[in-house]
């Protein structure tokens, strides 16, 4: 609901859903909204509608902006009584530059004036919604207190977002926090619309651009519990891991870090049809963009001030603070002081860096703007690291044809059968695990390698482990990596002894073979060539995984000639199976070792118990 203060938009509401959105004492006092009001409306099996009900009044344009943030029809809302007001005009500004082209027109307050006075305010109307995107919008007649005409517009309301294209919920998640508070016994809690993507309880998330990482206990869409909220949906979420403090309106709560967080950005801009003062270069702004405000300066790269102006002008925003932004974000601009709504528009790059003053940026500029085929494609795949042909068709706005004909390219990359990604980004992950394993080697030169869970974990946060798996296993057959069992190493990586404990390793690997069957414990032995605890296990493993010991169990352990030597004998001195009785006979060894022995001949395949005996395998 938009439109100017008083007009009946909150009345509306209520007449609409049984809600009074006018919750704080203040708005009580003084009968207008100041804080933005939501409300559910209907609900099927196809559709949830929920209504925002925004401030009208001047002061309150920063919280009329969040509201509208997101949204996918407004009801413009005009009083019979006063027809189009200053509000009501810098409202239609607002939608205008927000992109917003889904309306209707409520006409309230129809029982305070007669039957002809409502036709020179509909008049009115259809003046002033000349060339805006309300021009050919259908009216309806109401009174929120006689409730006329509610059912008609509800029904409307309805009818008219059922043939809405639905929001993509697929991709990365993202909810702009338009409001932050507490609940007893539950904690923080945030609220917004979910312009992208999809979240579920137990989510881990992230709150940015602060950086904060949390997780989504609880879910409530529509005030119910939920396990999922989607794009579209207004949805309340209470966080685990940060406190209400530490969050305002503003962030922007997502599920990955795939999302630009940025201070310069360039854009492409409109100006007002009635602008009241000049807008200079580098001039002081303030920019609404989702629900975060933050202030900053223009920057023109072709002219020095506006008075006014057409079409659209390519600059740059240099903000003080950073915001999450992406391409195609739709944003406004206010003066702050004296404060006015200069105008709008969306982003072009939120990579902005700093460019020369003269045609050549802004030739550069409208190169951006318009994004050849492949810069629009790498742009999608570099935000979200790899897509289906099908998101891409959509996010690049090419269809399949014009797609394939791209997609062709070297620089693209399919995967799966089904994903595309960039070979930039390939080459990137791989250098980044190429990285993290040499630093492993150095660290801990006796593993076999890293852990592949352990080497995936963090990275999974910025890429699918999809496209991670696939860039391993194409290290793999390139041998750049190399894997065993579940660890991965550089391909060229051997593991091994340091220099400064290869000499006691070996003399400790001597006595041991010394000692032949009789053999004390391992402990002792590391003990004894004076290798210190906290290399014990590293060690242990290393020499297990070479063969160089073979382990009887947590205590004891033979040298691996020795172990293999003993099998040789024990199976050239006795039948295709064999008792203990005999084996300690050929073997000379008492119970405390044979049995463990025998347990290790069966572990490693070579014999089978069947009841008392041993049969050999091999």
């Amino acid at each position: 609901m938009a439109g100017h203060i008083d007009h009946g938009k909150t009345s509306l509401t209520k007449a609409l859903t049984n809600v009074d959105t006018d919750r704080l004492k203040e708005e009580k006092e003084r009968q207008i909204s100041i804080e933005l009001g939501f409300a559910p409306l209907y609900e099927d099996e196809e559709i949830q509608i929920s209504v925002i009900d925004v401030p009208g009044h001047e002061r309150f344009i920063r919280q009329m902006i969040a509201g509208v943030a997101g949204i996918d029809l407004v009801v413009l809302v005009v009083a019979a009584d006063e027809g189009v007001m200053p509000q009501t005009r810098e409202h239609l500004d607002i939608l205008k530059f927000l992109g917003v082209n889904n309306g209707l027109v409520a006409i309230t307050k129809i029982d305070r004036v007669d039957e002809e006075f409502i036709e020179l305010v509909k008049d009115d109307i259809l003046e002033e919604l000349t060339d805006t995107v309300f021009e050919d919008s259908p009216f309806v007649l109401v009174d929120s207190l006689s409730h006329k005409g509610i059912n008609e517009i509800k029904e409307l309301i309805i009818q008219t977002l059922k043939k809405q294209e639905m929001r993509d919920a697929k991709g990365a998640f993202r909810l702009p926090i338009d409001q932050v508070f507490s609940v007893k016994g539950q904690g923080t809690v945030v609220r917004g619309t979910v312009y992208e993507g999809t979240v579920e309880e137990g989510q881990a998330l992230l709150v940015m651009p602060k950086g904060i990482e949390v997780r989504s206990r609880q879910i409530q869409v529509h005030h119910n519990p939920a396990q999922k909220a989607y794009a579209g949906q207004r949805a309340a979420i209470n966080l685990s891991g940060v406190s209400k403090e530490d969050l305002e309106r503003g962030d922007v709560l997502v599920s990955s870090e795939h999302f630009i967080v940025t201070k310069t950005i360039d854009v492409a801009i409109r100006i007002v049809d009635e602008l009241e003062h000049l807008v200079k270069q580098r001039m002081p702004i303030k920019l609404h963009i989702g629900t975060t405000e933050v202030m900053g300066r223009i920057v023109f790269f072709d002219r020095n001030e506006i008075k006014e102006e057409n079409g659209e002008i390519l600059c740059q925003l240099r903000l003080e603070e950073e915001i999450l932004t992406k391409r195609g974000d739709r944003f406004i601009l206010r003066r702050p002081s004296p404060q006015e709504t200069i105008g709008g528009g969306w982003v072009i790059d939120p990579r902005g860096q700093k460019y020369r003053f003269g045609n050549q940026t802004i030739e550069e500029l409208e190169k951006k703007k318009a994004g050849s085929p492949k810069e629009r494609i790498t742009a999608a795949l570099f935000e979200a690291k790899s897509l289906p042909l099908s998101e891409l068709i959509k996010r690049t706005a090419l269809d399949e044809k014009a797609l394939n004909n791209q997609l062709g390219d070297e620089e693209f990359v399919l995967y799966n059968g089904k994903e595309y990604t960039h070979r930039l980004l390939i080459n990137s992950i791989e250098e980044d695990i190429f990285d993290r394993l040499q630093e492993f080697h150095q660290a801990h030169s006796m593993k076999q390698g890293l852990n592949k869970a352990e080497l995936l974990q963090s990275m999974q946060k910025r890429f699918p482990k999809t496209l991670l798996d696939y860039v391993i296993e194409n290290g793999i057959t390139n041998s750049l990596f190399k894997r065993r069992e579940q660890f991965v190493s550089l391909a060229s990586f051997v593991p091994h002894v340091t220099k400064n404990w290869a000499k006691r390793t070996e003399n400790m690997l001597t006595e041991m073979k010394n000692d032949g069957l009789k053999v004390r414990y391992v402990k002792d032995y590391f003990k004894a060539a004076g290798i210190p605890e906290n290399l014990e296990s590293d060690l242990k493993r290393f020499l297990e995984d070479e063969a160089l010991i073979v382990p009887l169990d947590e205590q004891f352990a033979y040298h691996g000639d020795v172990f293999a030597a003993s099998v040789e004998k024990l199976r050239t001195r006795t039948s295709s199976e064999f008792d203990v009785g005999e084996a300690k006979e050929v073997l000379d060894l008492s119970r405390k070792y044979m049995i463990p022995f025998l347990e290790r001949l069966d572990a490693q395949g070579l014999t089978k118990r069947v009841e008392n005996k041993r049969v050999w395998k091999v």
